[in-house]
């Protein structure tokens, strides 16, 4: 069974590598000093400073590994087309009918997700409905707290 593709937008992917360049160039250095650090201050069964740089070790090594399995199976995909239909990438300015209120999202890969940010998964409830409408539809999003109506009024490129 082939891996599923990680869906990145162009500016998801060179976050995820510039990311990994710090991890590896920098991050990996700082804690290979705090480590060091630790080591000279003597025995290392009550060191506390030696335990937590080894687990911050632990957690960037963790990370790097995360980022590089993402980067092996992704996808960069953004539509070349014009701008008519929601796609990947699109920042989609949308009116919430039930809230009365107009805010825009961005239609990005799940590993870029970031609701803080209004980035949405195409995958998610909302980035599904949206994806392939055009400006004027109703895209109508089942929820567990009920249905919920947004329409689109614009979609532009990031």
């Amino acid at each position: 069974m082939a891996d599923k593709k990680n869906i990145l937008t162009s500016q998801g992917k060179k976050k995820l590598e510039d990311e990994l360049n710090d991890l590896k160039v920098n991050r990996r250095a700082e804690i290979a000093q705090k480590i060091k650090e630790a080591r000279a201050q003597g025995d290392l069964s009550e060191n506390a400073e030696y335990d937590a740089a080894k687990e911050e070790q632990g957690e960037i090594e963790s990370r790097i590994g995360q980022i590089e399995e993402i980067l092996k199976n992704s996808e960069v995909v953004e539509d070349g087309g014009d701008e008519s239909r929601v796609f990947i990438g699109a920042i989609v300015t949308v009116f919430d009918e039930e809230d009365e209120e107009e805010y825009d999202v961005t239609i990005v890969g799940a590993n870029e997700a970031d609701s803080l940010h209004n980035m949405i998964s195409h995958d998610s409830p909302l980035g599904a409905a949206l994806m392939g409408s055009a400006i004027g539809d109703v895209v109508t999003v089942e929820a567990p707290a009920g249905s919920f109506n947004y329409r689109v009024i614009n979609i532009r490129r990031q």
